[in-house]
């Protein structure tokens, strides 16, 4: 969970911070001169929208390592350590993808996540919880899991997912704060630009519908672990991917990842009612009756 969630923590920051940098170089005041230029405001909402997104994919990699403190196993030292470099480097021949760098962080939580911008240049890390915890057929469906999410290019698709709904929030925020400042400014008989109401309406609306647009990017997470999990099956075997998610069921720990990772966890905790929106992952049981459906 925690690769995801850190991916749109990070991608929300850099909009928002985006967004400010355009106030203070008057990117705004440009646009509003002479009323709302709509075609402007979607070449500009497209480029700074898209930009923040492709900013944190690109920052993926970096921002995972740093965050969990993953030691990268450049020569295995170890007989785990090579159990798990050999365990992935079959697995990425098998999905057709490049051999991602294999990496261990120190935590008790049995997790383990990938992310990367390029599926041939990834990155799949396993804590030391997970070693501890998990017998080596359950870790290798876990592996297989984390592979199946670089060879299906999920940090990719839900970069572009995400920078689509930030272009949306950029814009509508934009349109709505100028509607409020000119019914605010009706009795000037010249508009002269945006005032105060358009920069605080368009400033509050971005975190409002940036908000909004994460719930999407989370429904859009829960939908593609069932096919990360059917991956896994594939790669490690059906009865070894269902015995790990039984496994983490049984140990039932809330994920610790940062939250720009959450997504591309393995464990991405529980949720119930509307927290259940803002979970990166869907029910332990439903993923394991899903797998359990596959013919």
């Amino acid at each position: 969970m925690k690769r995801i969630f850190l991916f749109v923590i990070t991608n929300l920051a850099v909009v928002f911070l985006l967004g400010i940098v355009a106030r203070l170089l008057g990117v705004d005041r440009f646009l509003n001169e002479s009323g709302l230029n709509l075609t402007s405001l979607l070449v500009f909402a497209a480029i700074f929208g898209m930009g923040g997104s492709l900013i944190s994919l690109l920052m993926s990699k970096s921002i995972a390592k740093m965050s969990v403190g993953a030691q990268i196993i450049e020569q295995p030292r170890t007989q785990t350590e090579r159990w798990l470099v050999d365990t992935v480097q079959r697995q990425a021949r098998a999905a057709g993808i490049g051999m991602p760098e294999v990496a261990i962080y120190d935590s008790p939580e049995p997790n383990a996540f990938a992310t990367g911008a390029n599926r041939n240049a990834a990155l799949v890390a396993v804590s030391t919880g997970l070693l501890q915890q998990m017998d080596a057929e359950e870790a290798e469906a876990v592996l297989g899991h984390e592979v199946s999410h670089v060879a299906n290019g999920d940090m990719v698709t839900l970069a572009l997912l995400q920078g689509v709904l930030n272009t949306f929030v950029i814009a509508l925020s934009r349109v709505i704060g100028s509607v409020v400042d000119q019914t605010l400014s009706r009795s000037n008989e010249t508009y002269r630009g945006p005032g105060i109401g358009y920069y605080i309406t368009s400033m509050v609306l971005e975190l409002v519908f940036g908000f909004l647009a994460s719930l999407v990017v989370m429904w859009f997470s829960r939908y593609r672990e069932f096919h990360a999990d059917a991956g896994g099956a594939r790669l490690a075997g059906r009865d070894k991917m269902i015995a790990a998610l039984e496994r983490l069921r049984q140990l039932h720990e809330p994920s610790q990842l940062p939250s720009q990772m959450a997504a591309f966890g393995i464990n991405g905790g529980l949720g119930q009612g509307l927290r259940k929106l803002l979970t990166t992952h869907p029910p332990l049981e439903e993923r394991i009756e899903a797998l359990r459906r596959q013919a």
